[in-house]
């Protein structure tokens, strides 16, 4: 077995796992993809460019209650080498990226934007990239994963 970091051979390459799903999920996604485009144009002219709502506070407290468990999720399945790393840290990279752009757009301008942006550039952007790392490194985390439970 080789060590974690070392470029995967021609034959590891053969035994790692690849998903394959159904032909009808792939047009459905391919569909939703092509929908999401006029979707997106009805609502950029449709939608007011100012809401005010209830529960604004629920919804970002709820958020980040969400984001830590994502976190917590993804250091235990770190801890465990556990074969869920991969997944979750795809699931933390995305809220993370969420949050830097909800942070930013939902922001009132002037120092508050400013805030949110540095929050973004130094913290919720860079946790996003490592995990985004983790999951572009998943041949490797696999590799060494599920060959050892192959023994």
């Amino acid at each position: 077995m080789r060590e974690l970091g070392e470029p995967l051979v021609k034959e590891e390459l053969e035994d790692t796992i690849r998903v394959r799903p159904a032909r009808w999920v792939t047009l459905l996604l391919g569909l939703v993809a092509i929908a999401m485009v006029p979707w997106a144009l009805y609502l950029t002219f449709t939608l007011p460019s100012r809401h005010v709502t209830f529960h604004y506070d629920l919804a970002w407290v709820g958020f980040d209650v969400a984001l830590a468990c994502a976190f917590a999720a993804t250091t235990i399945a770190a801890i465990r080498r556990s074969h869920w790393l991969v997944p979750l840290a795809a699931v933390t990279g995305t809220m993370l990226v969420c949050d830097a752009w909800f942070d930013i757009v939902t922001s009132r301008g002037g120092g508050e934007m400013w805030e949110a942006v540095a929050e973004a550039v130094f913290a919720e952007l860079p946790l996003a990239a490592l995990c985004g790392f983790i999951v572009y490194d998943a041949e490797t985390f696999l590799a060494a994963t599920v060959n050892r439970f192959r023994r």
